[in-house]
């Protein structure tokens, strides 16, 4: 499976963008999928998870209400709608997914910042 981002960029607090992860590959061995992101000096964290369905999401407290999570089967696409964008969203945003049976594949991120 290769996982491609794109969609990072430059923008001003307040305003959005969306991240785009293209699969492909052996697609029908994906399960789960999310993103995640990496800010200078910390560590990877979790910012939103979708299953395999695309019928149950999940997402970190600091961006809850403002980001939303989807994918599409038909594009084997999944995406990233990123509102009232904020200077700490500032990161390299990585896409990830999984087989379900712990095989685990990462794309090589997209860079997002936000000045403030």
């Amino acid at each position: 499976v290769q996982l491609v981002e794109s969609g990072g960029g430059l923008v001003q607090a307040g305003g959005s963008l969306r991240l785009s992860c293209a699969a492909s590959g052996n697609i029908f061995s994906i399960n789960g999928m999310g993103w995640y992101r990496q800010a200078p000096g910390k560590q990877r964290e979790l910012v939103a998870g979708i299953t395999s369905g695309g019928g149950s999401t999940n997402y970190a407290d600091s961006v809850k209400g403002r980001f939303t999570i989807s994918r599409d089967s038909t594009k084997n696409t999944m995406y990233l709608q990123m509102n009232r964008l904020k200077a700490e969203d500032t990161a390299v945003y990585y896409c990830n997914a999984d087989d379900g049976y712990g095989m685990e594949y990462w794309g090589k991120g997209t860079l997002v910042t936000v000045s403030s």
